[in-house]
């Protein structure tokens, strides 16, 4: 096979990877929490099938090759939804949660209560305090979340009395680029990873942060992959049909 056709080969092969990605951040454009994920591709050298016999050196041909995505950590925008359970992050700093994996971490504060009282996720995984799960009371009523993560609550039957219920955990990461997806908008610690004090971030309580996916530029990306994808096939195209009427030709020469 013509280098031309492998090098027009592994062009469309990194554009399906980028279109994948491409695709599941608008498909992930409304997930609360969500963070958008990049594509890194770099230059492969390779040698090419024939020697140059003037200088009895391999020449060589240049070829892109997928190396790896990128999660963009950007703060996404934050909406009001009135709902006491509901919480945001200003900042870098991620909630802890527990599941059945271990430990894992996200930015999305959709919480709820269950019914055995425990702040957890839709997924129903437990929400971590700093003393373990938050767990509230059957009389428990008008829950407030302060900036510091502090839970407390009015008690049906003692007015004006408050009880605290814990306080959320604020996780900060000292290398974010090192943390994995781990499916459902949580991550886990990636080799290097670590977690640190976070004493910037703030929790929001009523708000909850929105995907940070945006739709336009992603859709014009989207665009672009097709249109260069579609380039590249009708190049191989022309290849495959100049090589095509090339055997043609000869076959037509006389013995």
């Amino acid at each position: 096979m013509q280098n031309s056709l492998l090098v027009g080969l592994s062009r469309q092969v990194a554009l399906k990877r980028e279109l994948d990605v491409v695709a599941n951040n608008i498909a992930n454009v409304n997930t609360s929490g969500f963070k958008a994920d990049g594509t890194v591709f770099e230059e492969f050298i390779g040698r090419v099938a024939r020697s140059d016999k003037m200088t009895n050196h391999d020449r060589q041909v240049s070829f892109v090759r997928d190396r790896a995505t990128w999660i963009d950590f950007s703060q996404g925008t934050m909406e009001r939804t009135g709902n006491p359970t509901d919480v945001a992050i200003n900042g870098k700093g991620f909630f802890a949660v527990q599941t059945p994996a271990g430990e894992r971490y996200t930015r999305n504060g959709g919480f709820l209560i269950n019914n055995t009282g425990q702040l957890v996720t839709s997924e129903g995984h437990p929400v971590l305090g700093e003393n373990g799960p938050i767990q509230f009371q059957p009389n428990d009523i008008q829950i407030k979340i302060s900036g510091d993560g502090t839970v407390s609550v009015a008690v049906a039957g003692t007015p004006g009395q408050e009880a605290q219920r814990g306080k959320l955990r604020m996780v900060g990461i000292d290398n974010p680029a090192l943390l994995q997806k781990a499916g459902l908008g949580t991550f886990s610690l990636g080799n290097g990873a670590n977690v640190v004090a976070d004493t910037q971030s703030k929790f929001e309580q009523g708000s909850i942060e929105k995907s940070n996916v945006r739709s336009v530029v992603e859709m014009t990306r989207m665009i672009e992959i097709t249109r260069t994808y579609t380039q590249v096939a009708n190049m191989l195209q022309q290849q495959s049909d100049m090589r095509k009427t090339a055997i043609d030709k000869l076959a037509e020469v006389p013995a």
